[in-house]
């Protein structure tokens, strides 16, 4: 493996996000501020923390910033559930990415295993 960019963990957290962007771009502009930049922020933090973790070149840096990246992949569910229950979107196009995050979490948490072995 040569990067990071290799990583399909790192690959699908980086769909989600754009999908994230999709899904959020008309989003009413009182929650700019609001539930919109956090659900952002969220989302792009997954790769960005599968990224940072890798490029620290220490295993348990690693392992600590691939945790951090479930830690945001929960907080991004929480936000997709709370943006369906307010009204913002619909369960449809939520429940799509909730599919992703609950893949991208099975990436995670088998990459943190074999990571914790060696």
């Amino acid at each position: 493996m040569k990067s990071y960019r290799d990583l399909v963990v790192w690959q699908c957290a980086m769909d989600l996000a754009v999908a994230v962007y999709e899904l959020t771009k008309n989003w009413p502009r009182d929650e700019i501020y609001g539930l919109t930049s956090q659900i952002r922020r969220a989302a792009t933090s997954v790769p960005a923390n599968i990224a940072e973790g890798y490029g620290r070149e220490n295993r348990g840096s690693y392992l600590q910033f691939l945790r951090i990246a479930q830690g945001s992949l929960k907080e991004l569910e929480t936000h997709l559930l709370i943006s369906g229950r307010i009204g913002i979107t619909s369960a449809q196009a939520v429940e799509p990415l909730l599919a992703d995050s609950e893949r991208i979490g099975k990436l995670l948490r088998g990459l943190i295993r074999r990571l914790a072995e060696k």
